[in-house]
């Protein structure tokens, strides 16, 4: 097969396979703290699978690179759809039907294992690239989510009474069969080479690849980006319903929200061949602080819309723009460490933004979590600022946009 014909081929791979990974995720997100509350021993306890999923990606993000590292893309991808994909949907679907809280954690856990694997597909984009492709790729991968942004709810309304006597239960064997359908594909995913497992790569010591003003802006932009569009996220339904709206309202600006992180992956690659990563990452910063503004005008419908359509934008612009910056930052021998240390980190942000957030919700409110979040995106814009000026002065360091293929 040709090599551009192949690129397109895997890329269209990697793109389903997140479409199909996001549907498991939104269906967590959305279900699993309603079905915890009618599990759990105590309402205190609903959100705990939610918390427990994500906590299962922070613990599987550097093991899960590594191993593929040693193993190869295609194998350590199959790996994630079986062990937490299809075995992470069948175990909570059964703990729906024995009415086992923890079995229904459990289950969780490993639905967070399924994306500690999945999170990896936008680096495997960058893989199968050719150099002048490399953002679009990233990009399409991500904008699989548009799909899923759409999917996700109805799995969990339309699916929700497929088992008689299991409510519920019927989304979390659809994620089963799903993740079925992901490993079929993965099957035929054909990595590069050069990007499989070689003898005798040397590779640098991590603190000398940390070092890098690259990496350190790439790893911040990530983490910074994901954590604050988290617990914002997370805060919005209890802001939402404190301010009388209901749940039909709240689901309306969580899907827009879901659009807004994911639609603007169509373009975002684009962008990037064309203004350059920093230009890119301060617009997400400008975004995010919109959101910020937005918040503190009022709490209408309108201010909430506006307010996480802007976040959601803004997150893209990050995490696109940072994941790319960092590909940059690595050699090939050096790609398991780095990308899963890099994983490692904004997921530990993202737990403990998910974990806090209610807590920050109650004791803030809703407007002064907002402006609590000014100050870290504004270390960013700081941080790419620097980026640049360093770049300029180290001509070895390329800002310029890539040309289009």
């Amino acid at each position: 097969m040709e090599p551009a014909r192949l690129e397109k081929r895997n890329v269209a791979i990697l793109v389903s396979s997140q479409i199909l990974f996001m549907v498991a995720s939104i269906t967590v997100m959305t279900l699993s703290g309603m079905v915890g509350l009618q599990l759990s021993p105590t309402s205190g306890l609903a959100t705990l699978p939610i918390a427990i999923s994500m906590l299962g990606t922070v613990a599987s993000t550097l093991p899960a690179s590594l191993y593929m590292k040693r193993v190869g893309r295609r194998r350590g991808f199959i790996t994630g759809t079986i062990l937490g994909g299809i075995a992470g949907g069948l175990l909570s679907f059964v703990a729906i039907a024995q009415q086992s809280f923890w079995l229904f954690c459990a289950g969780n856990l490993l639905l967070g294992l399924y994306q500690g694997f999945a999170m990896y597909y936008r680096f495997a984009a960058l893989d199968v690239a050719s150099p002048a492709f490399r953002s679009r790729a990233i990009s399409f991968v991500m904008a699989g989510g548009v799909v899923a942004a759409f999917l996700g709810p109805w799995n969990v309304s339309a699916t929700a009474d497929w088992i008689a006597g299991v409510p519920s239960g019927g989304p979390y064997l659809v994620i089963a069969i799903l993740a079925l359908l992901a490993t079929g594909l993965l099957t035929q995913l054909k990595m590069p080479a050069s990007e499989e497992p070689q003898p005798g790569e040397t590779s640098r010591p991590m603190p000398v690849i940390a070092t890098q003003a690259g990496f350190m802006v790439a790893l911040l932009a990530g983490a910074v980006g994901y954590a604050i569009m988290t617990l914002v996220m997370t805060a919005t339904p209890l802001a939402m319903r404190a301010h009388g709206f209901g749940m039909e309202q709240i689901a309306f600006i969580m899907q827009w929200h879901v659009l807004g992180m994911f639609a603007p992956s169509f373009v975002t690659g684009s962008l990037i061949a064309r203004f350059g990563i920093p230009r890119m990452l301060l617009a997400g910063t400008l975004l995010m602080a919109g959101t910020a503004l937005i918040s503190n005008l009022g709490v209408s419908l309108a201010h909430f819309w506006v307010a996480l359509v802007l976040l959601g934008i803004g997150w893209n612009f990050l995490f696109v723009g940072g994941s790319t910056l960092l590909s940059a930052a690595h050699t090939d021998a050096e790609r398991g460490k780095v990308q899963g240390i890099n994983d490692l980190v904004i997921f530990s942000l993202v737990a403990l933004g998910s974990l806090m957030s209610g807590a920050l919700s109650y004791h803030l409110g809703w407007k002064a979590l907002n402006l609590a979040m000014l100050p870290p995106i504004v270390l960013v814009a700081l941080a790419t600022l620097w980026y640049r000026w360093h770049a300029a002065a180290k001509p070895s360091i390329n800002l310029a946009p890539q040309s289009k293929k």
